[in-house]
């Protein structure tokens, strides 16, 4: 079986601007900007035989403030940018109840099932509580980026780290 490194996008991938506490995505390609040291970070953790799989919400695009065209052009620039395996993407909100949006575990399990991935050795990377509790839930180690934001974790992450290439010194120290 392989071994998968889930990536949030927004925080983790990605810049975002941060609005009264709360992350906030980029509204347009144009201002898609990936974080310094991700590529490098990634890199890294293709060199060392992991799948590298984004795992994301975009809830804008139920609320209507962002389409959907938006969001595949944005995961097109990732995909010819960064050494991505697949791109998954939850465009529900929380009253949609669907199995996809994290906190649930459905994006990681999905991609899982497809690419044969062992979850025990498995990582998720994520700078929200919604990430960290869904690594827990499908059985994966949740690495904590550490941005700030006005939330609280439900659950303790296996490590807390500053940025993509410090979750990728961690992985790689496992």
């Amino acid at each position: 079986m392989s071994r998968a490194v889930f990536l949030d996008r927004d925080g983790v991938l990605v810049e975002t601007k941060v609005l009264d506490g709360v992350p906030r995505p980029a509204p347009s390609v144009d201002e898609l900007e990936l974080l310094s040291g991700v590529a490098e970070a990634c890199a890294r953790l293709r060199d060392a035989g992991f799948l590298l799989i984004v795992v994301t919400n975009q809830p804008d695009v139920a609320r209507g403030s962002l389409t959907s065209e938006v969001v595949e052009a944005m995961h097109l620039e990732l995909a010819q940018a960064l050494p991505l395996d697949d791109i998954a993407v939850c465009m529900h909100d929380d009253a949609d109840g669907c199995d996809c949006r994290k906190p649930q575990p459905g994006m990681v399990l999905a991609a899982a099932r497809r690419f044969g991935i062992d979850l025990t050795a498995s990582f998720l990377v994520g700078d929200r509580w919604r990430d960290v509790e869904a690594a827990h839930r499908a059985g994966c180690r949740a690495v904590f980026v550490d941005r700030s934001y006005d939330e609280e974790l439900m659950s303790q992450p296996d490590a807390t780290v500053s940025d993509l290439g410090e979750a990728a010194d961690w992985i790689l120290r496992q």
